[in-house]
């Protein structure tokens, strides 16, 4: 057996420590394998398959690995030809496409038609559920709107939720829980069988459980089957898998719950917390060496999600050096922290290690629009170009629009709901009716239109202002539209009747407020807008080696890069409102701040723009800078960080008393008995499981004490 990774060294240059190997030989029966941020997952994986096809003498087209994206499936099978070039493929693919393959031949000789992706005959899921919409509400859905009901539908299948528990649904707006039962039951009740992505898991599902030929002929086919992210992965997701290994049961689960960002796509990760009742023989394993960051940026990370309650107990080490310390900035405003971000890059001469990462979209605009000002080439891993699109952002240019052109009538109907004038359903359709004329379109209103008493007297503040919006810099004119003409008020009456999110909407103004207050005339602030729109695109081009990175928090995972800044880490963005009131959310706002810091090699950077988020107070508990004593070197010394340990008097302080045999008391688990202990590892035996503990992380963290 280890002729295999000695070869494999020489031949590749790939060494695994002591818990890889053991991970790459259990080949038999279930595997929980769980891995923290940096510890070579994916190598350890690539070797494992290896390993069965070289050592087991398994044939490749034997072996399926489940990944959670296409791009994971894609980066996995090139590294297996790099490893293994002279072996057959191996099945890698997605949930996603296998379920397809799986429901396309439980079909075989009945029609259905998909609905997603391209459109087949004017048949497609945003434009029946944008139909839907309009007729449940009487108005257009906007595309935030949207997405949160495909969203909503998606959740609802992926947690497999029985019809008879819909009326129980708190939807994203109201109406939306009717909307997906008119959805579901148009599909069904079609000519043929209207499919979407979704309903791939739900019918193969049903495939696998309700035809037992072919539940036989996929469970015959592989022998051993992987699955990665699994964190990742929502219930009939893992129910499809479990069908599948149900004949032999030999299934490696690699996960990290400590990463699971995703569950409002109904990812699962109490299932991994549950693993044994499903698969009660099953062996779990750790890997928590992270060869990636800095002993700085681990030791703080590992301390700071373990306030998470639902988790797997891991210790995340390394053998890294200390690195510098985390620094923590806590501005005023964020065009302080704007200027302090142009400062830091500016001092830098390469840009292709450096990633600003950040909780929402909406945080890329401006800096964005900074880094095309300075010349500094970037690379959005999430470019979205529906900031420019956005309703809000269409009402700002319009209002503009008509100041500039007071004639145009079509477009003071396009945006008069949105004013203060309180009109009526049928008003606005007389309005979007009327002929277009050269006269002032405040008196063709008044000519043509039965107004109230209170409308005429609104009506004639609006043609002022309007009048007066002229001759005002951008900036003041979209601070005029929100107060003085009642588009907040709007806003805020629109977000509570449709559900939607307020601080959402408000953060666009804000950055339409930061675009503008530069800009001398409302046609510059146009011009600008379609600027960064070009930019947007642009950046979405493929990444080359001297761009810096600009990414969300959640496309960032199992990414890496020298140097990282978190930005706007303020309460009420990480975490959200929502998020404090539900232990459960709170408990993923933090696992996504954890991603983002553990994405940093060296250095890490928290800055925050106002309210402090909870979690950068967190870390600064947990890191407190300390006096470096003064060596001979040329250049002056880091100040290291110093972790914040309970205090126990009667810990174990030198490694030498822990021996075989001797009794000891663990912090968190309790009493047991050391069974055995090398240079770096104790294997403790406790009243429930043998754990293997750093002896090291033991004695820094002041987890043992000797009992009699």
């Amino acid at each position: 057996m280890s002729q295999f990774f000695e070869r494999k060294q020489q031949e590749l240059g790939v060494q695994l420590n002591k818990i890889q190997r053991k991970a790459v030989e259990r080949t038999e029966g279930p595997l929980l394998l769980l891995a923290c941020p940096g510890s070579g997952k994916t190598t350890t994986m690539i070797m494992r398959i290896g390993y069965l096809i070289e050592e087991k003498g398994v044939a490749p087209q034997r072996i399926k690995a489940i990944t959670f994206s296409k791009a994971s499936a894609v980066d996995m099978l090139e590294r297996y030809k790099r490893f293994f070039p002279k072996q057959a493929p191996v099945d890698f693919s997605t949930i996603h496409s296998l379920a397809f393959e799986i429901t396309r031949e439980y079909f075989s000789g009945s029609r259905y038609v998909m609905i997603e992706g391209s459109e087949t005959n004017g048949l497609h899921k945003k434009r029946l559920l944008r139909e839907m919409y309009q007729t449940e509400n009487d108005e257009p859905i906007t595309e935030d709107q949207l997405d949160e009901l495909t969203s909503f539908i998606s959740f609802v299948k992926n947690k497999m939720l029985p019809r008879a528990k819909w009326n129980k649904l708190e939807g994203p707006f109201p109406g939306a829980v009717e909307i997906l039962r008119t959805y579901e039951a148009f599909k069904e009740n079609y000519d043929v069988r209207l499919v979407d992505f979704d309903d791939m898991l739900t019918l193969a599902n049903e495939a696998l459980e309700k035809d037992k030929v072919l539940l036989a002929k996929y469970q015959a086919r592989w022998d051993y089957v992987m699955t990665d992210e699994s964190q990742d992965t929502s219930l009939i997701q893992h129910a499809i898998v479990e069908k599948l290994v149900a004949r032999h049961n030999n299934l490696c689960v690699v996960a990290d719950d400590d990463q699971s960002i995703y569950t409002w796509r109904a990812a699962e990760p109490t299932y991994l917390l549950k693993f044994k009742d499903v698969y009660p023989t099953a062996y779990i394993m750790k890997m928590e060496r992270n060869y990636r960051s800095s002993k700085t940026i681990v030791d703080a990370a590992n301390i700071f999600i373990k306030s998470n309650k639902k988790r797997h107990d891991k210790n995340m080490y390394t053998k890294q050096a200390e690195g510098s310390p985390i620094v923590l900035r806590k501005l005023a405003s964020e065009e302080d922290q704007l200027k302090y971000l142009r400062k830091e890059l500016q001092k830098l001469t390469s840009f292709g290690d450096v990633a600003i990462l950040y909780r929402n979209n909406s945080s890329s605009t401006l800096l964005m629009s900074e880094l095309d000002r300075l010349g500094i080439p970037f690379y959005m891993k999430d470019a979205d170009n529906r900031f420019f699109s956005h309703w809000i952002v269409e009402d700002m240019l319009n209002f503009m629009r008509f100041s500039l052109k007071p004639e145009r009538l079509d477009i003071y109907a396009k945006i008069a709901s949105k004013t203060n004038a309180y009109w009526s359903g049928s008003q606005l359709k007389y309005l979007s009716r009327m002929k277009p004329s050269d006269k002032n379109a405040f008196d063709e209103i008044n000519l043509n239109v039965t107004l109230k008493d209170y409308q005429i007297k609104i009506l004639g503040e609006q043609k002022k202002w309007f009048e007066a919006l002229k001759t005002m810099k951008p900036l003041k004119v979209i601070r005029t539209i929100r107060g003085d003409l009642g588009y907040d008020q709007m806003l805020s009456s629109r977000a509570e009747k449709f559900g939607m999110r307020m601080d959402y909407l408000s953060q666009i103004l804000v950055t339409l407020e930061q675009i503008a207050e530069p800009l001398a005339s409302m046609t510059e602030f146009a011009k600008r807008l379609k600027e960064l729109e070009q930019v947007t695109q642009q950046a979405k081009a493929e990444k080359t080696d001297d761009m810096l990175t600009l990414s969300t928090f959640h496309s960032s995972k199992g990414l890496e890069f020298d140097r990282v800044y978190m930005i706007d880490l303020v309460e009420g963005v990480i975490p959200t409102e929502e998020d404090a009131e539900q232990p459960d959310l709170l408990e993923e706002a933090r696992r996504l701040f954890y991603v983002g810091m553990t994405r940093a090699k060296n250095h890490l950077e928290l800055i925050s723009c106002g309210n402090e988020s909870r979690f950068m107070a967190e870390v600064r508990e947990i890191v407190v800078p300390d006096k470096q004593p003064v060596r001979k070197q040329t250049a002056a010394p880091a100040k290291p960080i110093k972790v914040k340990v309970p205090d126990n008097p009667n810990a174990v302080q030198q490694d030498e008393v822990l021996v075989e045999g001797a009794k000891v008391r663990h912090r968190v688990f309790g009493a047991g008995k050391i069974i055995g202990r090398d240079h770096e590892r104790l294997v403790i035996q406790f009243a429930k499981e043998r754990k293997e503990l750093m002896i090291d992380i033991c004695l820094s963290y002041k987890l043992l004490e000797l009992i009699k």
